[in-house]
């Protein structure tokens, strides 16, 4: 009985010596991308809109054309008109584009006036490699008998460019 179980305790020691872990080298990297950036050239400009009775809406698509529904515009007289610009630098990567779904612009000599702009879009022109030029346009909505006077809101509309 000693003999078998010196021998197991041998046999079982053996056992206790063999492999039971094992290792590897693993090699790691990382690229670093530059941040995306994003800078206004251009801002939004629907130019001169005459008032009706009736409501209408003005569309200033992102290559700077206006349309017109329920209001009238002057081709004699336009104003200022022009679509949004900025510019996006992106390197080679992809990325999303978020426009607000409404924003407000108030009359200048009467803040309870307001007129409502959304249906943004967006149309991006590939200039290099590494940037775009993102043009923006927008719907202006006019009420009935809208109160005349600059509309405008200091604080602008967020352009938010982010990596996909």
């Amino acid at each position: 009985m000693r003999i078998a179980l010196l021998y197991l305790l041998l046999f079982s020691t053996s056992f206790l010596y063999s492999q039971n872990s094992a290792n590897t080298s693993v090699r790691s990297t990382a690229v670093v991308v530059e941040p995306i950036e994003i800078e206004k050239n251009v801002d939004l400009h629907f130019g001169n809109v005459i008032s009706s009775f009736n409501p209408g809406r003005l569309i200033l698509s992102p290559d700077g054309n206006r349309t017109t529904f329920g209001v009238d515009i002057s081709s004699a007289n336009p104003g200022e008109v022009s679509a949004a610009e900025a510019i996006v630098t992106h390197g080679s990567y992809d990325y999303t584009v978020t426009l607000p779904e409404t924003f407000k612009l108030y009359n200048q000599n009467n803040p309870n006036q307001f007129l409502i702009i959304d249906e943004f879009t967006v149309s991006p022109e590939t200039s290099a490699e590494n940037y775009d030029v993102l043009k923006i346009g927008a719907t202006l909505n006019i009420q009935a008998n809208q109160s005349g006077g600059l509309y405008t809101n200091n604080s602008g509309f967020t352009v938010t460019v982010t990596y996909n």
